[in-house]
């Protein structure tokens, strides 16, 4: 068949960056035409007062807003479902996602959900839903990150958790794209270490996936525009802004860990996870993130910690499809290659990523949350189900290959 020769590239329309951005909330709503705001967040953020911050700065600007704090860690489906109940009666004319990836993808979700109605399950990509596509751009919708990681202020995409069926899914179209997305590294200065940690791996493992994902001319060709996936493969494009991720990344995570007050690595890690979600959101991923969807849905852990206990060994697997690319980021994490063929030089990247995950705190392996051997062969299958992040994987992976990966990370050998 022949290959795409066409790629495109998709952003929200508007990014604002740096210390203070956030006090810009109102002109943007503004600017959006609209005079009433959803507030969507959850009580952490609530306690911490960067709520109360946005609210404050949302009503100076004459903008009415309500809140609604309901979000939890990788929220269920009911959470999506109970704030599009809260929502749907009342007239909202923007949608502001403020938080973690959690509270970013339930806004994103309702903000389509309130223009077109149905249910979460229509639009949960088959076999778990029906796959349905929206029709055109939704309720004007806000991101605003105060973690480093997930991406979801540029992303298309909203996790959802089924817990009936131990299960994560999504919801991905590229008119849930946020509309503008405002990153400020200042409301990251309170995130625990825990979290800086997990969340920062997250943003690693974007840049590492979208870098070496199959490239653009290396899928199918697609009869028309219409058809093609909110995922092209990687481009010239998203190489650049993966590369610079993972510099920040491996110059900024250790610091931002021990010192949050740290303004410098913030503002890095801020960046890094920006530019990671721009390029994976554009490129695509790999196993390790199909991997962390079967393990945390099952076993209810921490997306960035599962993330960041699957991608060493994803890398030593994937590193014969591609030895050149996989020794450039070996060498962009800081690692000295001099002297190694390229073959050794790419396995160095997997290990600097270990390093590092141990350096931050990240647990040994995945048998820390119960996990052991004999789930390996049941994880795989589930793993096998989720071909729409499989087929970006570089090295092609049978059910026995991802057995052995799960495999070594629960026993934590490299």
């Amino acid at each position: 068949m022949q290959n795409e020769t066409v790629w495109s590239f998709c952003i929200p329309q508007i990014i604002k960056f740096g210390e203070g951005a956030v006090e810009e909330i109102g002109y943007e709503v503004k600017r959006l035409k609209a005079k009433s705001a959803l507030l969507v967040t959850d009580p952490g953020i609530v306690k911490a007062g960067i709520c109360e911050k946005v609210e404050n700065i949302l009503r100076v600007s004459q903008i009415e807003v309500e809140v609604w704090d309901k979000v939890e860690p990788e929220p269920s489906i009911e959470v999506f479902r109970n704030c599009y109940n809260f929502a749907k009666d009342k007239e909202f004319e923007v949608i502001i996602g403020l938080g973690g990836g959690s509270s970013m993808d339930v806004g994103k979700a309702v903000s389509m959900f309130l223009k077109y109605g149905g249910k979460p399950l229509d639009y949960i990509a088959p076999p778990t839903g029906k796959g349905k596509k929206y029709p055109g751009p939704g309720i004007p919708m806000i991101a605003v990150p105060t973690t480093s990681g997930t991406g979801s202020e540029v992303s298309p995409a909203a996790v959802i958790s089924l817990p009936d069926k131990k299960l994560k899914v999504g919801i991905s179209d590229n008119y849930q794209r946020p509309d503008v997305a405002i990153v400020d590294p200042l409301l990251t200065v309170n995130m625990p270490p825990g979290v800086t940690a997990a969340s920062g791996m997250d943003a690693l493992s974007h840049a590492i996936e979208a870098y070496t994902t199959r490239r653009y001319d290396q899928r199918p060709k697609l009869s028309t525009p219409e058809e093609r996936p909110v995922y092209n493969g990687a481009t010239p494009f998203t190489d650049i802004f993966a590369i610079e991720s993972i510099k920040l990344v491996s110059k900024y995570l250790r610091r931002a860990v021990n010192n949050g007050y740290d303004i410098e690595a913030r503002r890095g890690m801020s960046l890094a996870s920006l530019l990671a979600g721009i390029s994976f959101t554009n490129a695509g991923l790999t196993a390790v993130h199909a991997m962390a969807l079967a393990f945390g849905g099952e076993f209810s852990t921490a997306h960035g910690v599962t993330i960041a206990l699957l991608l060493p060994y994803v890398i030593q697997f994937n590193a014969a499809a591609d030895p050149l690319r996989f020794a450039h980021i070996a060498r962009l994490m800081g690692e000295n290659v001099e002297g190694l063929s390229v073959k050794e030089a790419a396995n160095k990247a997997a290990l600097a990523v270990r390093e590092l995950a141990l350096d931050i705190g990240i647990p040994k392996n995945l048998e820390e949350f119960g996990c052991k051997e004999k789930d390996a062969p049941r994880l795989a299958k589930e793993t096998l189900k989720i071909q729409r992040l499989l087929v970006g994987n570089p090295r092609k992976l049978r059910v026995e290959d991802l057995e052995e990966i799960f495999c070594k990370a629960i026993k934590g050998e490299l």
